[in-house]
């Protein structure tokens, strides 16, 4: 068991209660588990022994370029491909191609729309909502808190054919949404559109995760696997390279936090003096800058501002800059992301 964090503030009556089962401020279990997964076809092999698992309230990324096998892996996830090896377990059911129970726990968002576009939005979700043999007033609360969600309440009656693509990507997400699953697997969600909608779609997921469901996101941008991912899995060539949190990552290539502060004054004086906080590795004045290098900028950085102050300093500017995934990828394959 682990703690996972983002959860804080989402209480009984909070904005997703309703919606996606928030169970702030305990303790979360693994509602997946995969272990061992291999699949090849013909000579290929698409996956070659990947594992992971992930908690309730969790977001897991599996950040890896197109053809890395992340669509593959995560369709043995949801039991659409049998895998020629290795196990999957959702809610501590094992899942297969034949297998039923533990199913009812996934919500799967494919990369390709599974709408009907000649139906408007509430019919989608009514027609998806009885195959999960859902109906009645349950059935229409259930639509009405699933629209307000994807930010679709408004456009409920028009015909889904006249949405924009990222609208549609929305209701996707909200078919996934309807029958309250546990896990949530989203495949790509934000290819081919623009860029107002996916940051609509963005806000969306960090609501989800935060509400309680553990969510499995792929994804071959660097910079949504940072921003939405307590721990993200690097693939490549169908296998994981690395795993942990974004921190826990870089770390790996010895990349460093970059503090730099503009301003006047002793910034010779402030160096000396921040030098001395334990973590800092380096910090040095010049041109009215004092760069700083350190291994996690975020807990020392008010220190850092005092000792500027303490030492005569006056203070015009603060810049952090982290160092990111993009890195690690380049480091653990030998090449950039998008290559």
């Amino acid at each position: 068991m682990r703690q996972v964090h983002g959860t804080a503030g989402l209480g009984a009556d909070g904005p997703l209660a309703n919606v996606s089962g928030s169970r702030s401020g305990v303790q979360m279990t693994d509602i997946l588990q995969a272990d061992g997964l291999v699949k090849r076809f013909g000579d290929l092999t698409a996956v070659d022994g990947v594992g992971f698992s992930i908690a309730d309230g969790e977001t897991f990324g599996l950040l890896g370029p197109n053809g890395a096998g992340k669509t593959t892996t995560i369709s043995m996830v949801a039991g659409l491909l049998e895998p020629d090896a290795g196990t999957v377990l959702v809610a501590g059911e094992t899942i297969s191609t034949r297998s039923t129970r533990g199913k009812e726990q996934i919500g799967l968002v494919p990369q390709d729309l599974a709408i009907y576009p000649d139906l408007t939005a509430t019919e989608n979700l009514a027609f998806f909502g009885r195959l999960y043999e859902m109906g009645g007033e349950s059935l229409q609360q259930r639509m009405d808190e699933v629209l307000g969600v994807i930010g679709l309440s408004d456009r409920r009656d028009d015909l889904t054919k006249e949405f924009s693509g990222g609208m549609k990507r929305r209701l996707n997400i909200g078919i996934g949404l309807l029958h309250e699953p546990r896990l949530l697997i989203l495949d790509e969600p934000t290819v081919g559109v623009d860029p107002q909608s996916r940051n609509a779609i963005l806000e969306s997921v960090e609501q989800l995760s935060q509400g309680g469901i553990a969510v499995l996101y792929t994804t071959h941008y660097m910079e949504e696997a940072e921003r939405l991912c307590d721990r993200v899995a690097i693939i490549d060539q169908g296998a994981i390279q690395a795993e942990g949190t974004r921190r826990e990552l870089v770390s790996l290539v010895g990349e460093k936090d970059r503090v730099t502060i503009s301003g006047s004054g002793d910034l010779e004086a402030a160096a000396r003096s921040i030098q001395e906080i334990q973590g800092v590795t380096s910090a040095s004045a010049s041109d009215h800058r004092v760069e700083v290098l350190t291994e996690d900028a975020s807990p020392i950085l008010p220190e850092i501002l005092t000792r500027v102050g303490a030492a005569g300093g006056s203070i015009s500017g603060v810049e952090v800059v982290e160092p990111n995934l993009e890195a690690v990828f380049l480091h653990l394959t030998g090449k950039a992301l998008r290559d």
